[in-house]
């Protein structure tokens, strides 16, 4: 018998990119964790008399939006086209670092002891930063999965990291509450108790830091492996970036499909996510531990299925048809959260497995076909714009729908207040999910008018 060869390690090989891969989704886990750290909370901030904090629903409104203040202002602009001018290893380092800082400021402004009013502007700067290097951050991950998974198996690597990444929002749906528990009506909570979902993400942020260092070594030995350096270890001319590059993203009009697509899809269900459990009991008559599984089930859908459509989208492609079908899910869910039978768990559970379903469909397909219409060395930019556009929705709907809370909800504990405040918020998602399948229903036709762009095509090249 011969002796069994082993292959070499090869950086430009398969094994290599999935070691990639677990240092990219480690930080975009503890950015999940970090954002969503209250989303199981939010019933809290309906009694501020019970915080020593003293945020109310729409100081806490506020403060879940300032994550996209600076992103909307151009800041993620601006970023994305540094990231395609510096490259990813410069500036993505930057960024985590700034996510890794934000989320210090957050900490500090709910620790403090400060004024309510002033530990809220603290932490709505706070959250402004942790938003900015966020988003980059995810840009970063995005745009190297993108280079590292080319003719691979990029809509699986994207899937798995959505999914690990949303891990990080099931784990803050699930920790959060045991880290701050329940207290009866009438009992304080301290700043310690409110401050301990934000310790516990601060300190994987840095563990994410840790191994985004990692990556950087890595891609830094892939790039002169790949040949995308030359000798002097400088980018190839047709690979620099051109500022010019940003009027053709910009005009690409099936780039602004997807990138308003992104806005509309995402706010039925990140915003949605911030209030779930504020909607969902007094709505179908739930308590806060069964509330906070209900909403726990939209990231653990994502996690079981985003890698299995992503693997599909690779295999059979139809990315077009899984983006409307993944829009017509989320909608139909936010009409059985506003119209179904007041007070029956049953329906509560339909709407939020369609919702975990539909949210795993379209990111499967949307996030994979950006490359097939830009070019790699614009993907910087091109997946800033979409998270600016998104952000801009981001910013604005939590505000709207805290105010909601605020203005209906004036007697604690009167549950047609909080019935009516609950619907009222839902005509915001459903009028939001109409207009992501209208989007859905210009790119499927766009799609089938220019067949050579190939975004309905597998993603896969069989011999790679």
């Amino acid at each position: 018998m011969g002796k069994t060869r082993n292959r070499p390690f090869s950086i430009t090989g398969s094994t290599a990119c999935w070691i990639a891969l677990a240092c990219l989704v480690v930080p975009m886990f503890a950015s999940y964790f970090f954002d969503d750290m209250f989303s199981t909370l939010s019933q809290i901030f309906q009694h501020p008399e019970m915080l020593q904090l003293g945020w109310d629903s729409a100081d806490y409104g506020f403060y879940a939006g300032g994550y996209s203040f600076l992103c909307v202002c151009g800041g993620l602009v601006i970023c994305g086209v540094l990231l395609d001018v510096f490259g990813v290893r410069t500036v993505g380092s930057v960024f985590v670092g700034l996510m890794i800082l934000g989320a210090g400021l957050v900490l500090f402004a709910i620790t403090s002891g400060m004024s309510p009013e002033v530990s809220l502007t603290t932490a709505y700067i706070g959250c402004m930063i942790f938003g900015l290097g966020s988003e980059i951050a995810g840009v970063a991950v995005t745009r190297s999965i993108a280079k590292w998974f080319k003719g691979r198996n990029v809509a699986l690597a994207m899937g798995l990291q959505l999914a690990i990444a949303r891990l990080g929002t099931a784990a803050a749906f699930i920790i959060s509450p045991i880290l701050v528990a329940e207290k009866p009506y009438g009992e304080m909570y301290s700043l310690m108790d409110t401050a301990r979902p934000a310790i516990f993400g601060l300190a994987l942020l840095l563990a994410g830091g840790i191994l985004w260092g990692v990556f950087v070594a890595l891609d830094g030995r892939f790039d002169k492996a790949s040949g995308t350096v030359n000798a002097k270890g400088e980018v190839k001319d047709e690979d620099k970036f051109r500022f010019r590059d940003i009027i053709d993203v910009l005009t690409n009009p099936r780039f602004l499909m997807i990138a308003f697509l992104c806005v509309f899809f995402y706010c039925c269900i990140i915003s949605f996510k911030k209030f779930g459990t504020a909607i969902v009991i007094p709505r179908f008559g739930m308590d806060v531990d069964s509330a906070k599984w209900m909403i726990t089930m939209i990231p653990f859908f994502t996690i079981l299925f985003t890698p299995l459509f992503g693997a599909m989208v690779d295999r059979v492609g139809k990315a077009t048809t899984w983006m409307i079908t993944g829009a017509v899910l989320v909608l139909a869910s936010h009409l059985i959260m506003a119209f179904a039978p007041q007070g029956t768990a049953f329906y509560g559970y339909l709407a939020i497995s369609l919702l975990g379903i539909g949210y795993s469909l379209v990111p499967s397909a949307m996030w994979p076909s950006v490359p097939k219409i830009i070019p790699e060395k614009n993907l910087g930019t091109a997946y800033s714009l979409i998270y600016w556009i998104q952000n801009m929705g981001m910013l604005l709907v939590p505000i709207f729908v805290g105010r909601i809370f605020r203005d209906t909800v004036t007697e604690a504990g009167n549950r047609i207040q909080e019935i009516s405040a609950a619907v009222s918020a839902e005509y915001i998602f459903i009028g939001l999910g109409t207009a992501a399948i209208a989007t859905a229903v210009l790119l499927i036709l766009s799609s089938r008018r220019h067949p050579e762009l190939e975004l309905d095509m597998p993603n896969r090249k069989q011999n790679v």
